[in-house]
C-alpha cells in the first residue's frame, strides 16, 4: 500500500470514532476526504453511503432501547425524506456537477453547524412541531442528502437546533434515525440505478475501518472533546473542503 491508501482507512477511522461518540454516522466528513483524493467521483456517494450507514446502525440500536426514542414523533421526517432520499440518489450527475453541488453543501453544513445554538429551549417551553413541518423539513434534506451522497444528519440537527424542536439528545436520536433511513434508501437508489464497477477492496478496507472506530467510539465517549468541539472541527473541515472543491470547479 502507498502511503495514502494506508492513512485514508485511519482518517475513517478517528471520524468514525468521534461521530458515534455523539451519535452522528460522519457522511459529510467521509465525502470532505474523498473529495480531496484520486478516487473516481462515481465511487464518492457510494463509498460515504455505505460507511456512514454503518456507523450509525450502530449509533440508532443504542438510541432504540433508550428514553429518547419517539418513533411516532420521529414518523414525518422518515415518512417524506426517505423516498425523496432514494430519488435523489437516483439521479445521474456529471462529474462538474457533483462536486458544485457537493461543495456547496459542505459550506452550507459548515454554516449551520458553526452557528447552530449552544442550547435547546426550557422543557416547560418546549415547541409543538407539526407533522406538515417536519414532514417538509425532512423531504428537503432528504432529497439534498441522497443528491450527494450523505445521511443528511448534519443538516437536520443544526435545524432542528435553530427551530427549538426539541432537547438535544432527543434531536440527537432523531437525526440518527434520519440518517439511517436517508442513508439506505440513498445507497439502493444508488446500486439499483447504475452499472457499478468500484474498487470493492478499498470500499471493504475503508468500511472495516468505520466499523471498528463506530463501535469503539460508540462505547467509549470522547470526554476530550466536547459535542460543541467535535462540531466546530467538523464545521472547519467540511468548509475549508467545500471552498477548495468549488474552487477547483469554478476557477
Amino acid at each position: 500500500m502507498s502511503l495514502p491508501d494506508i492513512l485514508l482507512p485511519m482518517a475513517f477511522f478517528a471520524i468514525a470514532f468521534i461521530y458515534a461518540s455523539v451519535g452522528f454516522g460522519g457522511g459529510s466528513s467521509y465525502l470532505a476526504v474523498l473529495a480531496l483524493t484520486t478516487i473516481p467521483f462515481q465511487d464518492i456517494r457510494l463509498t460515504a453511503m455505505i460507511c456512514n450507514l454503518i456507523v450509525v446502525t450502530g449509533n440508532t440500536a443504542i438510541f432504540s432501547k433508550s428514553e429518547y426514542w419517539q418513533f411516532k414523533k420521529y414518523l414525518p421526517f422518515l415518512v417524506v425524506g426517505t423516498p425523496l432520499a432514494f430519488l435523489g440518489a437516483t439521479i445521474p450527475l456529471r462529474q462538474r456537477e457533483f462536486f458544485i453541488l457537493l461543495g456547496i453543501a459542505l459550506i452550507l453544513a459548515a454554516l449551520l453547524l458553526w452557528f447552530q445554538p449552544e442550547k435547546t429551549k426550557d422543557e416547560s417551553t418546549e415547541a409543538r412541531p407539526t407533522p406538515l413541518r417536519n414532514g417538509l423539513i425532512g423531504g428537503a434534506i432528504g432529497f439534498f442528502s441522497g443528491l450527494v451522497g450523505i445521511g443528511g444528519g448534519i443538516f437536520l440537527s443544526p435545524v432542528l437546533h435553530f427551530l427549538r424542536w426539541d432537547h438535544a439528545r432527543q434531536i440527537a436520536a432523531t437525526a440518527s434515525l434520519f440518517i439511517l433511513a436517508n442513508s439506505a434508501a440513498g445507497l439502493t437508489g444508488q446500486l439499483l440505478t447504475k452499472s457499478w464497477s468500484p474498487d470493492w477492496w478499498q470500499i471493504g478496507t475503508l468500511a472495516a475501518a468505520v466499523l471498528l472506530g463506530g463501535q469503539t467510539g460508540v462505547r467509549f465517549s470522547v470526554k476530550w472533546f466536547s459535542l460543541t468541539q467535535i462540531r466546530r472541527i467538523t464545521a472547519a473541515l467540511v468548509f475549508f473542503a467545500g471552498i477548495e472543491i468549488l474552487t477547483k470547479q469554478l476557477l
